[in-house]
């Protein structure tokens, strides 16, 4: 996995905040490979329940870390039951490690 100890810690404080203190955040793509440099920071988001503004939480939480990692690009699923599968979904939910 290619993030820092303090990289992983401001990911889950600031997913806590714009999401809840149970939420549980998942590295997926090409982070999880150590072997191969560079590559945006994928993270997945499941969540139990259906989550009012998905996608507004998902910008400020992209803009967020964006503020306190620097400007990297950011690639942020969140995934609630009234979210439909795609391709993308399905493979972040089979591949994701949670940080």
């Amino acid at each position: 996995m290619r993030l820092t100890t303090e990289q992983i810690k401001v990911i889950k404080q600031t997913v806590a905040e714009v999401f809840d203190d149970d939420a549980e955040v998942r590295l997926f793509g090409s982070r999880l490979n150590d072997r191969i440099g560079g590559g945006d920071i994928d993270l997945l988001i499941p969540l139990p329940n259906a989550c009012k503004d998905r996608l507004g939480k998902e910008l400020r939480l992209t803009a967020r870390l964006q503020l306190r990692l620097g400007d990297q690009p950011f690639d942020v699923l969140v995934v609630d039951p009234e979210v439909t599968l795609n391709p993308v979904h399905a493979h972040a939910i089979e591949t994701a490690r949670a940080l």
